[in-house]
């Protein structure tokens, strides 16, 4: 049965890491041969296998990480480096040592199978250790310790098919857990997009919908009101297009893989440049969550417009803080107004900026607050509610 690709992963990484680790292990054994053997001929010939076998390794899975999906060629061809270390080491710790790192691949790749693999090489390591012993080539002091070797081969297959298990364990708990992100922030993108369209183009198009029903009695019985409902069926759909074209430039107002602080500074540059009026921007370095990122950009847009629109400024200043609350701040000194005290008596005037700005304020979990005075400009405050980390108990 093929592995899943979170198991290739793994497998992949942990076999670079154990390839670097024995070959590091086996090196530091040869290095010391070079010193305490009398032929250093021998320390080289390891060293050459050594590298060229761990180099050839890597390339492999680097390049072709599926390669552990044939757990069986891997091992087999990895043996085989294991026969060629020990004819070149003569026996020596060099090969104990590049044999229990053999097991260690054979753990990762095979799990918990690879107990196949283990109790040959153990064998093979005790038969080579029986030999050493009968020749007298360790000195009476060394003499445990190529008995000892050959339970390491087991132990370290064992521990390398525990941390691969592990690895893979970690590697699906964390693409569970992006999948999940992802899914709900598709969700929410997806809830955020059918709102806008509801709450403007659904609605505009619905009204355009009720006049074209009614045109074609109106037409046979009353042409005058058939030609105000054509006009309104022309003035609604301009109106929709209009509202589309304004929902798809507010869906691009906010870059969320960009600094929400460079999302801020790129509205109030554009409202600069089209208007001519100064705007400065005084930002916290804040990184709010992706909803709230919206609909503060959405609603910074639209302050500013109305500003330009209705309040004639010189100077417009936008203040983003953050304390026990997020504040987007926007005040200008233009010519201001009488605020009721329901915003939503706005809509008698046709100021449907602000009470749009309120309810992206509901969205966000926060509220708006607007301050004028005839003559002494305006002021527009959001501020929502800080969302902390959730630390967990130690």
């Amino acid at each position: 049965m093929a592995l899943p690709a979170n198991r290739v992963v793994a497998a992949a990484a942990l076999g670079r890491a154990v390839l670097l680790g024995r070959a590091a292990l086996t090196l530091t054994a040869a290095g010391v041969g070079l010193r305490v053997l009398p032929d250093p001929r021998t320390a080289l010939a390891v060293a050459v296998v050594v590298v060229v076998s761990t180099a050839t390794g890597l390339v492999v899975l680097a390049r072709r990480p599926e390669v552990v999906r044939r757990p069986v060629p891997v091992v087999l061809a990895d043996s085989v480096v294991v026969l060629g270390v020990l004819v070149a080491a003569r026996g020596g710790v060099a090969f104990f040592c590049f044999a229990a790192g053999a097991c260690a691949l054979g753990g990762v790749v095979l799990g918990m199978r690879g107990l196949a693999l283990w109790v040959p090489h153990a064998a093979l390591g005790y038969s080579v250790a029986a030999h050493l012993l009968r020749t007298g080539t360790p000195s009476p002091h060394v003499a445990v310790f190529p008995l000892a070797f050959p339970p390491m081969d087991v132990l370290a297959g064992v521990a390398a098919a525990v941390a691969t298990g592990a690895l893979v364990r970690y590697v699906d708990l964390s693409v569970d857990v992006v999948a999940s992100a992802q899914r709900s922030a598709a969700a929410s993108e997806r809830a955020r997009l059918a709102r806008e369209l509801h709450d403007s183009v659904g609605k505009t198009l619905r009204g355009v919908s009720f006049a074209a029903l009614a045109l074609p009695s109106s037409l046979r019985r009353h042409p005058e009101l058939a030609e105000q409902l054509a006009g309104t069926v022309s003035q609604g759909a301009m109106a929709a297009a209009r509202e589309a074209r304004e929902l798809l430039t507010g869906l691009r107002l906010d870059a969320p893989d960009q600094d929400f602080a460079a999302t801020l500074r790129r509205i109030c540059l554009h409202c600069a440049e089209l208007s001519g009026v100064a705007v400065t921007l005084t930002a916290a370095p804040v990184d709010p969550p992706a909803d709230v990122r919206y609909e503060l950009s959405r609603i910074l847009d639209e302050a500013l417009r109305n500003a330009v629109r209705h309040g004639h400024p010189r100077r417009i200043a936008v203040t983003l803080a953050q304390t026990d609350r997020l504040r987007l701040r926007v005040h200008d000194d233009g010519d201001g107004f009488r605020v009721p005290g329901d915003l939503s008596a706005l809509t008698a005037g046709d100021h449907f900026g602000v009470v749009g700005m309120a309810e992206r304020a509901r969205y966000a979990g926060g509220v708006l607050d607007v301050t004028s005075t005839p003559g002494r400009g305006t002021t527009v405050e959001v501020s929502v509610p800080v969302v902390r980390p959730v630390r967990m108990a130690s």
